[in-house]
């Protein structure tokens, strides 16, 4: 059952190693280049990603009421936490600030995307692994260019890799009869305005808590029983 999201998420921790092994060898300016160059790349992946919606009242919604949660909880400051504990575990110089960077952005950017949605569907439901090997090996290459920038961090992004889309395989049999076109277009534009709000974060133009607005992502479906 979880065939496709292992093989997802070696492809992450392999690329996350190899961007590692990469990092070591970088100039300073060079790094810095390419951490522009993957904040404007997550800018056009958030923007382009959003014109996907259909319900536009619905995204609106689930963005306000999901951040409201998102503060509630403190699900960045757990976050955070928990991520500066790994850092602490670390035999490295690595400052939680910036593992917790590359925790943070790795795990949105390889977690967030229709392909993120129908693949575990897929998987849980036909048994078919095929579009989760294809985001394998789009996560292996987004890794390895994230880790070479970000650090340690994105290797351990793997951890909610796995969990999150072994989640959706789990409950995909439930989901079935609930998920539509329309609410997976839905979801892909509340998980690409996250990956907006990244790439700013990214170029240091605004300091937006983007994990306390992960809720937002799962309420087109608790939407699905108030229309």
């Amino acid at each position: 059952m979880f065939f496709g999201v292992i093989v997802d998420t070696l492809a992450v921790i392999l690329g996350g190693t190899i961007g590692l092994f990469i990092k070591k060898g970088v100039p300073k300016r060079i790094e810095e280049a390419i951490m522009k160059a993957l904040a404007l790349s997550a800018i056009y992946i958030g923007v382009t990603g959003m014109m996907s919606g259909e319900n536009t009242i619905f995204i609106i919604l689930a963005v306000v009421i999901g951040v409201v949660i998102g503060e509630i909880i403190n699900l960045d400051g757990y976050i955070n936490q928990f991520a500066g504990f790994l850092a602490k575990k670390l035999p490295s110089k690595n400052k939680n600030s910036t593992f917790s960077e590359g925790f943070i952005t790795g795990s949105l950017m390889l977690c967030v995307g229709a392909l993120s949605i129908i693949g575990p569907i897929q998987s849980g439901l036909a048994g078919n692994h095929t579009i989760l090997y294809t985001n394998a090996v789009m996560d292996g290459i987004t890794s390895i260019i994230l880790a070479s920038t970000l650090g340690m961090g994105v290797l351990f992004s793997s951890f909610l890799v796995f969990g999150y889309k072994a989640a959706i395989v789990v409950f995909a049999g439930s989901l079935n009869t609930l998920l539509t076109t329309s609410m997976i277009n839905d979801m892909n534009a509340i998980g690409s305005i996250l990956v907006l709000a990244i790439g700013l974060n990214m170029l240091n133009l605004t300091d937006i808590k983007v994990m306390n607005f992960v809720p937002a992502l799962f309420l087109p479906i608790a939407f699905l029983f108030m229309y």
